[in-house]
């Protein structure tokens, strides 16, 4: 099974290169397989866990927002 890994810029929502994400690892969002979800859902750049809306408002640098 190939599984895919890409680093996300919390800041900018691009994704950005291993070297970029080892240098800015509080606002970097590691992306792991595929989404199988839908809707919108937010990230925190520090944990990698889920937030909610409230959250990522109040932490734009360090949330990052999935739409599907």
């Amino acid at each position: 099974m190939n599984h895919i890994m890409a680093n996300r810029s919390a800041i900018t929502g691009r994704y950005i290169s291993n070297a970029a994400a080892a240098r800015h690892p509080k606002t970097t969002v590691v992306e792991k397989g595929p989404n199988n979800s839908s809707g919108t859902h937010h990230r925190s750049a520090d944990t990698g866990q889920f937030v909610t809306s409230a959250h990522a408002a109040r932490n734009p640098k360090t949330t990052v927002t999935e739409k599907d």
